[in-house]
């Protein structure tokens, strides 16, 4: 039986044909799965942005269903800091990756305003046990009591490290004070029935050691970075 042919007299059946047809089928696949990505990325990124908007809310005991309405409601700017604690932006401080771009000069922190009263939220990053983690702690006027915290995880152990998201977790850091003597101390996460001299504490998760250490870490190394924010 003879093959079938193009209108150039190439054979339907050649190998010339199939890696042609192949060929093509690439191009088309890969031009619509770049334009369902790039679609897709908008959104994506949309969803990103509420996500933290949502967790920076959280650190002052905001959680409503509309979170961008919460957010302009609370909100009052997004600022950047210095390590001298001086404001060199108004404004950009959410744009801040904090993992990559937060140096010493370039530090956001969230002013808000609830119940009538000035907050600051101050972004947090550290390492757990098995990954990153991250959150925002919620301070009061005085830039000392804690107003609220929150705490996020990439893969710590269910049941167990994974526990810093829960409220048992983090209800206990409410009105506890980071600065003592004028000083930025953090607050201590010890096991319980230990004391830390010189500083507010919780109590570390039960079978948590290294994630709550983490914990601690985390505080003390990115509240020490804003010294200066917090002792104007």
């Amino acid at each position: 039986m003879m093959s079938t042919e193009n209108k150039k007299g190439l054979s339907t059946n050649s190998n010339a044909y199939t890696l042609i047809y192949a060929a093509v089928l690439v191009v088309i696949v890969a031009f619509l799965l770049s334009f369902v990505a790039s679609t897709l990325k908008a959104r994506q990124d949309d969803n990103e942005r509420l996500d933290k908007k949502a967790q920076i809310l959280s650190a002052i005991g905001v959680n409503d269903d509309d979170t961008q309405a919460a957010y302009d409601k609370y909100v009052r700017a997004e600022q950047i800091v210095n390590a001298n604690g001086e404001v060199v932006k108004t404004e950009g401080g959410f744009d801040v990756d904090f993992n990559k771009q937060a140096d010493d000069n370039n530090l956001p922190v969230y002013v808000c305003e609830k119940d009538g009263q000035t907050k600051y939220i101050i972004p947090l990053r550290g390492n757990g046990l098995w990954g990153p983690i991250w959150g925002y702690i919620g301070l009061k006027e005085d830039k000392n009591t804690i107003e609220g915290i929150y705490f996020a995880h990439e893969s710590e152990t269910p049941g167990l490290g994974a526990e810093i998201v829960t409220d048992k977790f983090r209800d206990p850091f409410k009105d506890k004070q980071i600065k003592k003597n004028g000083e930025v101390v953090s607050v201590a996460v010890l096991k319980k029935g230990l004391t830390a001299d010189g500083q507010d504490q919780v109590d570390a998760i039960s079978g948590g050691t290294i994630t709550s250490n983490g914990v601690n870490e985390m505080l003390k190394t990115c509240l020490a970075k804003y010294k200066n924010f917090l002792t104007k």
